[in-house]
């Protein structure tokens, strides 16, 4: 689904860190390997075709959006990559509804997991917020040593680098706040969906 395909841009298996472990950065490439680095979509294709595959519910919503050519092309960004475990926790029937609506519900809580820079780890830790692409704002903070979003949302792994920016993966699915949707039919929806 749609929210598979946010997954895909979360980094393969072998550069996950375990949930509980705080996040570690990876190397960063000389400017002269950014041409050889694979762009966020294919990082997100990778992994969701790994073994075990992490990013395979990213991978789906990420096409059911209509967002792999963005996310494979020119420009610069920063990735919140939840798992296949985070859509997993999700309410049942939220991930069937919110996929079920690709140009609205499902293409706002995708770009609220994107920011339009790439914002690597050591960036990240010194903001308070980063602007996201669907107009919000996630909220950030280090608390005993694991970066915060949004209060409630863990960054497991950092720094997995893009030809086209960053990718950090996180434990769950951020929402964009009522306020800022782009559809005000997701408003409508997640709080009934989120009940059923």
């Amino acid at each position: 689904g749609v929210l598979g395909l946010f997954i895909v841009f979360a980094l393969a298996t072998t550069q996950c860190a375990s949930p509980t472990a705080p996040a570690q950065p990876a190397a960063t490439p000389t400017p002269e390997m950014a041409e050889e680095l694979p762009s966020i979509a294919e990082i997100v294709a990778q992994s969701a075709n790994g073994d075990p595959a992490e990013f395979t519910t990213l991978l789906a919503a990420v096409d059911a959006a209509g967002l792999v050519d963005t996310l494979s092309g020119p420009g610069t960004f920063t990735v919140f990559a939840p798992t296949d475990e985070a859509f997993a926790a999700l309410p049942e029937g939220t991930l069937d509804a919110v996929l079920a609506d690709p140009e609205g519900a499902l293409t706002d809580i995708l770009l609220y997991h994107v920011a339009g820079e790439a914002l690597m780890a050591s960036d990240v830790v010194e903001l308070d917020s980063a602007p996201t692409l669907q107009g919000g704002e996630i909220s950030i903070e280090v608390v005993d040593g694991n970066v915060m979003l949004n209060d409630t949302v863990m960054v497991v792994a950092t720094d997995i680098e893009a030809s086209n920016g960053v990718v950090h993966v996180i434990d769950a699915i951020l929402l964009p706040p009522a306020d800022k949707a782009t559809s005000g039919e997701m408003t409508e929806k997640l709080p009934s969906i989120a009940a059923n």
